[in-house]
């Protein structure tokens, strides 16, 4: 389904405010075209340090979100930010989940719940955001057998929010495979617009995954879950080669040697991959991970697997050699290999080039390995968030004058 962007006619133009947690980079601020953040917190120091050198640090606090105090966010947010770390979701992180609720021994994934507690002491106090987003990895719809992802469903609707759950590839919107889980909410005092809520799942946004995650969570819970219809972007996105340094500063192109090695580490599948790349007589960009599968004889072997679809495989943080994308660049019988660059990595966040990335490769990697994609968020606020700010604000302008 593809809608157009509501808009109130009369609403107010005031500049829309946000706060960001887990704020990284700043990479949510860099998609909030417009918007002013008054409030920002990470708890490394690095990435607190890149927020700073990119958005400033008037407003940032660098440290444990536990010991953020309500006092230190100044008045009433729209629109509340929070991609909460995703290592115990995932499957690098050996799914170890949320932890409890009250528990004082958090994952670093658990920290949502003293996230959250800043959240109800902002309700108590009359100052809830408006709108808030939550952002993480896929497979937090099935951490800790689903019980994380109702417990942050249920934590929604007893604060007094209704909200919506979609999965969103960023492939549609950067040359990077990319699928995230983010959950909308909406105050439920907060008028919504027509057209922002559809009946029944989007097939572009509901895997059936989501849908299960859904149907499983209990009745009350479902009641305060909606639909939005979220438009489908109608432009193409960009393609990977397009990415690509031909001189980079920070990696430097591999050997022969090294590239041949890394050819012989593929399966015959994936050296096909390779051949028929070298036959379309242009160059060809192909993205590379280096996995642990079974061989024929059912031991543990390290593979080179390559894709040529102009998507980049799903950037990760750079823990290990095996977690660092390598890009293979093949024209004719040249074939040429080495590591993405920082700002290759960047570019595949949306991140425009004068993006002050740190200057040790590893960190610039760790930013954007660990960040939301730019685009997908300028998408979400333009498409849904800001026309439901719009309408409520007409609707309490009507309701002033009458």
């Amino acid at each position: 389904m593809t809608v157009s962007p509501f808009s109130a006619p009369g609403a107010p133009s005031a500049e829309r405010v946000f706060f960001e947690f887990f704020a990284g980079g700043g990479m949510a601020r860099a998609g909030l075209k417009g918007w002013r953040c008054d409030f920002a917190n990470d708890f490394d120091p690095m990435k607190a340090a890149v927020y700073a050198a990119n958005w400033g640090d008037d407003h940032l606090v660098c440290g444990d979100v536990a010991k953020v105090k309500p006092s230190q966010l100044p008045g009433r947010a729209d629109l509340v930010w929070g991609s909460f770390p995703c290592q115990d979701l995932s499957l690098a992180g050996l799914n170890k989940g949320l932890g409890a609720r009250n528990d004082n021994e958090h994952t670093r994934s658990g920290s949502f719940w003293p996230f959250w507690s800043i959240i109800t002491a902002l309700k108590a106090e009359g100052r809830a955001p408006r709108t808030l987003i939550l952002e993480n990895v896929y497979g937090a719809l099935t951490s800790n057998q689903g019980r994380d992802f109702t417990a942050i469903c249920e934590a929604i609707t007893e604060a007094g929010y209704r909200f919506g759950a979609m999965v969103i590839d960023a492939r549609r919107f950067v040359a990077q495979s990319r699928p995230r889980l983010f959950i909308v909410a909406v105050d439920e005092t907060v008028a919504l617009p027509d057209g922002t809520i559809s009946q029944t799942p989007e097939a572009a946004w509901t895997p059936a995954r989501l849908q299960a995650a859904i149907e499983t969570l209990p009745r009350s819970v479902r009641g305060h879950h909606v639909w939005w219809a979220l438009p489908v972007p109608a432009e193409a996105p960009p393609l990977f080669s397009d990415q690509i340094e031909e001189e980079p500063a920070d990696v430097a192109w591999h050997t022969p040697a090294e590239t041949r090695k890394l050819l012989a580490m593929m399966s015959p599948l994936n050296r096909a991959k390779v051949k028929t790349a070298q036959t379309l007589n242009r160059r060809v960009v192909g993205g590379v991970y280096r996995r642990t599968r079974p061989d024929a004889q059912g031991r543990k072997v390290q593979r080179a697997e390559v894709r040529f679809d102009e998507v980049a495989g799903c950037l990760r943080t750079p823990a290990g050699g095996s977690s660092r994308q390598i890009i293979l660049v093949v024209e004719g019988d040249r074939v040429r290999s080495r590591l993405l660059s920082g700002r290759e990595a960047a570019r595949l966040m949306g991140l425009d080039d004068d993006y002050v990335l740190p200057a040790r490769y590893n960190d610039a990697y760790h930013v954007a390995g660990d960040g939301v994609v730019a685009p997908v968020v300028t998408h979400l606020a333009r498409t849904l968030i800001e026309p439901i700010l719009a309408w409520d604000d007409a609707a309490s302008a009507m309701v002033a004058a009458e």
